[in-house]
């Protein structure tokens, strides 16, 4: 039986970039996309003709309950990781439409934001730390974090019905950290963290360093996060059972790499200078309350630690990151940068 995919995020970065690696793999799919609009679901169908397209948004409950209740297989990236709501309809559809003999997955997408959290709470920025979570030998510690912490909500209803209703519903979250490289969905193909930071560079022409500049977080080029949904979607294609790939322990950290965040910023700020956009820039210290004006929410993260170890889905599913290094692909996003704001202009 071919199963049958509902896709949320299509026209962002990272449900683009991972339909166009499942779809390429497997055409024969059922695919069902949801999208707010008209203009949008044209552009997906032109990329994707086998598709089906769904007119709706995250706020539209009983949509997603009914798109999750007929899907064997719920891949949820849109706003995934804050909008409780979203979750609690999709958790409603999977737990209404499946049984222990037809068990449907739900593959959610979270955030190493959630990790940031005692950062956040002490009121530090750029403090370093040794602090590393684990997804395989640190599991418990990982979804039991504190209820205060990013993203916790949410990811409270999917472990909630991936462990009560475990038998009918199999969930993971999928936990990227710093994403980056030149996404292949229809619509967007830019990520935000690395991005808004080589923005800043090259708009203000300073190296930010945010509180003591010693903060750290992982990263993964989102090619490598891309072959890790579909390795998930092949393990629930296949009806794989292992506890360990679902529920309670279904929790995946995808990282391949960790960057100190003002170390990057001179690096980017580094390939900017050879490439002639800008001369040589000197660091400036940036408040939280600074950080914020300059680039939002994006600009305060490169003030707190974020760093978790991913083992997890290497042991079970083989995954093997293997693109460019962030450092490496700094002259891209740089270039990438610089051109969207000559366009801008």
């Amino acid at each position: 039986m071919v199963p049958r995919v509902f896709i949320t995020g299509v026209t962002g970065y990272i449900a683009g970039d991972a339909l166009s690696v499942i779809n390429a793999k497997h055409p024969d799919y059922d695919y069902s996309i949801l999208v707010r609009t008209q203009d949008k679901a044209d552009i997906v169908k032109k990329a994707y003709p086998n598709v089906r397209t769904v007119l709706g948004d995250l706020d539209n409950s009983e949509l997603l309950r009914q798109q999750a209740s007929r899907a064997d297989i719920v891949l949820h990236a849109a706003d995934a990781s804050d909008h409780e709501g979203a979750a609690r309809a999709i958790a409603a559809g999977m737990i209404e439409g499946h049984s222990k003999e037809r068990p449907g997955f739900w593959l959610h997408t979270g955030g190493t934001g959630i990790l940031t959290y005692k950062d956040d709470q002490d009121g530090k920025l750029g403090v370093y730390s040794e602090k590393q979570y684990n997804d395989w030998t640190g599991i418990d510690e990982l979804v039991s974090l504190p209820d205060n912490a990013f993203h916790r909500n949410v990811d409270k209803v999917v472990l909630e019905t991936g462990t009560k209703h475990g038998d009918v519903v199999k969930t993971a979250i999928i936990c990227p950290p710093t994403i980056y490289g030149r996404g292949r969905g229809p619509v967007s193909v830019r990520s935000r963290q690395a991005y808004e930071l080589a923005k800043l560079i090259l708009t203000t022409k300073y190296v930010p360093v945010v509180g003591e500049g010693k903060a750290r977080w992982n990263n993964v080029h989102v090619h490598d996060l891309s072959q890790l949904f579909l390795l998930l979607t092949e393990a629930a294609a296949a009806h794989r059972p292992d506890k360990e790939l679902w529920g309670a322990q279904g929790y995946y950290f995808t990282e391949n790499g960790e960057h100190y965040w003002t170390e990057l910023a001179t690096h980017i700020a580094s390939e900017a200078g050879k490439l002639g956009f800008v001369g040589e820039l000197k660091q400036r210290a940036l408040s939280k309350d600074e950080a914020m004006q300059q680039a939002g929410f994006e600009a305060v993260s490169w003030g707190w630690n974020s760093r978790g170890k991913a083992e997890r889905a290497k042991r079970l599913l083989k995954w093997q990151p293997s693109g460019p290094s962030i450092e490496d692909e700094a002259v891209n996003i740089i270039k990438d940068e610089h051109s969207r704001l000559q366009k801008r202009q």
